[in-house]
């Protein structure tokens, strides 16, 4: 029988503080199969809303899908009987845990193309400081290859979302929100997490972490599967722009400031 996983109190205090932890061994192998199972599934169905990420010239290929939980029984079954929703609840210090939307991240091998450092919030529909996304590789990911963060840049600054590969503002008009700052050119002035991770293991980071990762090696497939979920703090912020990912319709029925109650959105029970 499989030990329960256990979250380490000094865990909570540092997503708090730092917006970004890892997490050993969170999913267990049965888990991570089921995973990749649904990866692969995934990757041979692709959604309306999938995406190549990664320049027509990349000798590898970056893809991107969202929002297909409901459609995939193998992620559903990890997002919402996995450890994930009880250590999200505590991360979030949230009676509640709600699903947001699951996203894939694979990086097929040689890979150049890297992720920019952004923040996730300011692409989303939703406001409220009680949040958490799990970055979960089924593939072993060495440093070079691994998610970074900023320390604390969750603290509350927004920062202008942009396009990933021509840098344009097709979200909040430009100049409404601060630039990102110069990380890569100033290393001295960022305190840096990463981690290289194992299949089994997780990152959890607040949606305001600035983050970014680099492309992978020719003999690495990086397969990742991002699962986001929300605290009881969560409202709906409607804009007036196509949102990524985006929830056609959700505006008509979900006014400004309300609760995310929504079929898209259960609510999970806590075990």
């Amino acid at each position: 029988m499989t030990t329960p996983y256990t979250l380490p109190p000094a865990t909570v205090q540092d997503y708090a503080r730092q917006g970004a932890v890892v997490l050993r061994g969170v999913l267990t192998p049965d888990e991570v199969a089921t995973l990749a199972r649904g990866i692969e599934h995934n990757l041979a169905h692709l959604s309306p809303l999938a995406l190549v990420a990664s320049q027509p010239d990349d000798p590898g290929k970056f893809v991107e899908d969202f929002c297909t939980w409901q459609h995939n029984p193998d992620y559903a079954a990890v997002m919402q009987h996995s450890a994930l929703p009880r250590v999200a609840a505590a991360l979030m210090q949230s009676d509640t845990v709600r699903i947001y939307h699951d996203h894939l991240l694979v990086k097929e091998p040689g890979t150049k193309q890297a992720t920019p450092w952004h923040q996730d919030q300011p692409y989303y529909n939703v406001a409220g400081r009680q949040n958490v996304s799990f970055w979960i590789p089924v593939d072993p990911v060495p440093l070079e290859s691994t998610l970074r963060f900023v320390a604390g840049s969750h603290a509350g600054t927004w920062y202008m979302p942009r396009t990933f590969r021509d840098q344009q503002a097709k979200w909040f008009p430009e100049g409404t929100l601060a630039d990102l700052p110069q990380i890569d050119a100033q290393p001295d002035q960022f305190e840096q997490l990463a981690w290289a991770l194992q299949p089994g293991d997780a990152v959890a980071f607040h949606m305001l972490t600035l983050h970014a990762s680099s492309g992978v090696g020719p003999a690495s497939r990086r397969r990742v599967f991002s699962a986001r979920y929300l605290g009881d703090d969560a409202r709906h912020a409607v804009r007036n722009w196509r949102t990524s990912p985006p929830f056609a319709g959700l505006a008509d029925h979900l006014p400004d400031g309300a609760v995310m109650e929504d079929a898209l959105f259960p609510l999970l029970t806590i075990k």
